[in-house]
């Protein structure tokens, strides 16, 4: 891995982008359900009061409510998006290209992914599992990257620049607007990805990195 990807990595999994690691990881894991997410119930989970979560969330403004106040989206969403992602039989979506190849690791699970090249629209497809990606179509698809510096708003600074595109060509027009953008293989981006599940885990309570690395899914207890 590259030094920029090492500091890029940093950077996504540091307190810059309002994710704490300990409230993030159980609340995809309770988003995969395929259900919203009550606040309680995170609390419960996490073993924080309902102000603290409270307090917790609102440090990434991004985070998506249904009318209720019900959780549905941090990263891993129920409102669709142009990168499905599938686990364990449930269809749920991801706010960017990179979070289909970071989360499999934080859920455990392996995923199905289907997005569209953000140039052309061609249909981008892939599994993510713990032995790395696979059945990637087409085979000549990329990643798009940026460094941002300010990360406070992860979905408008970071999230909605990462796309695929099916070749690097047709990345171009991308890497010609974006000054400091760049674009990796598939395999190269799941290296990152990887590295920066890795760094959240880390900072989890063992008893959560526990459960996840027996691979079960949904489960905070």
């Amino acid at each position: 891995m590259t030094e920029d990807f090492t500091e890029l990595t940093d950077r996504l999994a540091s307190p810059d982008t309002g994710l704490e690691a300990a409230l993030w990881v159980p609340l995809l894991r309770l988003l995969s359900r395929g259900d919203p997410v009550d606040i309680v119930d995170l609390a419960a989970a996490t073993g924080r009061t309902v102000p603290e979560v409270r307090a917790a969330l609102g440090a990434v403004p991004d985070t998506e409510y249904d009318g209720e106040g019900h959780i549905i989206g941090q990263g891993l969403t129920l409102r669709p998006t142009q990168h499905r992602f599938e686990v364990d039989g449930e269809q749920l979506y991801t706010w960017c290209a990179l979070d289909t190849l970071i989360f499999p690791a934080l859920l455990g699970a392996s995923a199905r992914v289907e997005s569209a090249c953000h140039a052309t629209g061609v249909p981008v497809r892939l599994s993510v599992g713990a032995g790395g990606v696979t059945g990637v179509q087409p085979a000549t698809a990329v990643l798009s990257l940026i460094n941002p510096e300010d990360m406070s708003s992860i979905r408008s600074a970071f999230c909605n620049q990462v796309h695929f595109f099916a070749s690097a060509e047709a990345a171009q027009p991308w890497l010609d607007a974006a000054p400091g953008g760049s674009v990796v293989p598939i395999a190269d981006a799941f290296r990152l990805g990887t590295a920066m599940a890795g760094a959240l885990l880390h900072e989890t309570p063992p008893a959560q990195r526990a459960l996840q690395g027996k691979g079960v899914r949904g489960c905070v207890c």
